[in-house]
């Protein structure tokens, strides 16, 4: 079974510190500083979006160049390789999978045949609120940007671990085993509180 990030919308109260720290964990890093996870609003609840590692997971079927693979128990994005066709976000279910990309880095402020930027006038280039799949700007390279839950961190994914209100966890085999085992004690246990229960009362009536 993979691994995966849910958050509890009873908990979250919409801060964006997973967000933050997301980004920030990821630039240090020298990956794309774009958060891995978006926090939605549904009418009076909150709570953090991201990449649920799907077991047969489309964005790994359609990649052209098999930047997304299946690694360690989870979908894991190769930011090297991947060359922005953007189809991996196309097919996610979940609208987990966002295009970002940045600026070179060391890129000089001006180049030895310099042009001012009046003179590119006809360069095309989108708005900060054009859709990331439809935004092309010059010079950036914009590439898909999925949760990979801090995988080059020993201490797991930072949202988990700075979400002030516990509202995120991160889902495991062994730990998922562990839930479904008291439930099911819980289960077999509470019909048998019912028959003492009943067999009390019949006793009564008698």
């Amino acid at each position: 079974m993979n691994r995966f990030v849910i958050a509890e919308p009873q908990r979250c109260i919409g801060c964006n510190t997973c967000m933050a720290a997301c980004s920030e964990v990821h630039q240090a890093v020298g990956l794309q500083a774009h958060p891995r996870l978006t926090v939605v609003k549904v009418e009076d609840q909150t709570a953090p979006m991201l990449c649920r590692h799907c077991e047969d997971a489309p964005c790994a079927r359609v990649c052209p160049v098999n930047a997304i693979t299946h690694e360690d128990n989870m979908i894991f994005l190769n930011e090297s390789l991947c060359i922005g066709c953007k189809l991996c976000g196309l097919v996610c279910p979940f609208g987990a999978i966002t295009p970002s990309g940045s600026k070179p880095v060391n890129l000089p402020a001006v180049f030895e045949h310099f042009v001012p930027e009046d003179m590119l006038a006809d360069v095309p280039a989108s708005l900060p609120t054009t859709n990331p799949f439809l935004a092309w700007n010059v010079g950036i390279r914009a590439i898909a940007v999925k949760c990979d839950l801090c995988a080059f961190s020993d201490e797991g994914p930072a949202c988990v671990n700075v979400c002030p209100t516990d509202a995120l966890h991160l889902v495991e085999e062994d730990k998922l085993e562990e839930q479904m085992k008291t439930r099911r004690l819980d289960s077999v246990m509470e019909p048998i509180t019912s028959l003492d229960d009943l067999s009390t009362l019949t006793q009564e009536r008698k």
